[in-house]
């Protein structure tokens, strides 16, 4: 928890970072790696987008982090109209 506060203050986020400790969120979202995988320690990166209800519309395995947020506006922007 303490590496998500120094890193969201160090990027200046105006949001709070969710700290997994017990893998409970992972899991719900069903976005842990297997046990035996190399990288088990981390959860595949994804990210959702979700409406003013809630709603997840979107959901996103972000493999390229550049283009990423392009992508997420561009489905904003479909779903707006």
């Amino acid at each position: 928890m303490e590496e998500n506060r120094a890193f969201a203050e160090e990027q200046r986020f105006d949001f709070p970072l969710l700290s997994d400790h017990d893998r409970a969120i992972g899991a719900a979202y069903e976005v842990l790696r297997p046990g035996d995988h190399r990288y088990s320690a981390f959860p595949r990166r994804y990210s959702y987008l979700i409406d003013p209800e809630g709603i997840i519309r979107r959901s996103y395995n972000v493999t390229d982090v550049a283009s990423h947020a392009g992508v997420v506006l561009g489905d904003l922007a479909e779903l707006q109209r």
